[in-house]
């Protein structure tokens, strides 16, 4: 994708978020759920900053992800496990949403395993993304979006990095060096020799790690 064209939509998914939370606002007083002994913090008008960034990251780190047979559907899936358990205490509905979700996922794993015969695609990357985002939106868990999206986080720092310090290096040294062979992350691990079903059972393993973790914090913040 050009670009300009990736910046529109970024910019157009700003607004539109920017939009949705100040109606949000107005309507109820938005907290975040912390760890013991922080207990409750009120966002007041930080919400209608947090709430585009959790958005327009989830959805534009899983559709980073998106690079290799069943890496995004199956960490999405692992993600909405691990909020469906944050959110449970607060809105068992949600949770109900999260786990179907999930088993949306692993139905789509089916044709998307290694290798591939069904692909997601950026509107499937873009969607499960903006789920996830909305689950920590209607609830305040944002801790345990960010853990158990850690995946998704990993990739788009790996792209933060790459860049940033391509352009430091260039600015001060003449010549742009980059950290990793290629970005999103799991492409550098490719060039690095390691075959695509290995990086994505780790990739797994790591995520069902972080799915506990996500899930524990939750539970002890509600």
């Amino acid at each position: 994708m050009h670009p300009w064209t990736v910046y529109v939509a970024t910019l157009l998914q700003y607004r539109l978020v920017v939009l949705i939370s100040a109606f949000i606002l107005q309507c109820r007083k938005m907290v975040v759920p912390l760890p013991a002994p922080l207990g409750l913090v009120c966002l007041g008008k930080l919400y209608i900053l947090l709430i585009p960034f959790c958005f327009v990251s989830m959805a534009n780190g899983t559709n980073l992800t998106d690079g290799l047979d069943g890496l995004a559907g199956g960490t999405a899936a692992l993600a909405f496990i691990g909020m469906s358990i944050a959110v449970l205490p607060i809105c068992s509905d949600l949770a109900v949403f999260g786990a179907s979700m999930a088993g949306a996922c692993v139905g789509f794993l089916l044709h998307n395993r290694y290798k591939a015969s069904v692909f997601m695609g950026e509107t499937g990357a873009l969607a499960l993304g903006g789920a996830l985002a909305a689950m920590a939106a209607c609830t305040g868990m944002f801790f345990p979006l960010f853990i158990s999206s850690g995946i998704c986080v990993l990739e788009v720092l790996s792209v933060i990095m790459q860049v940033s310090f391509f352009r430091t290096t260039k600015y001060f040294c003449g010549t742009g060096f980059r950290l990793f062979r290629m970005t999103p992350f799991h492409q550098h691990l490719e060039l690095c020799g390691l075959r695509e079903p290995i990086i994505v059972a780790g990739a797994y393993v790591i995520s069902s790690m972080l799915v506990l973790l996500a899930g524990y914090v939750g539970l002890i913040s509600a």
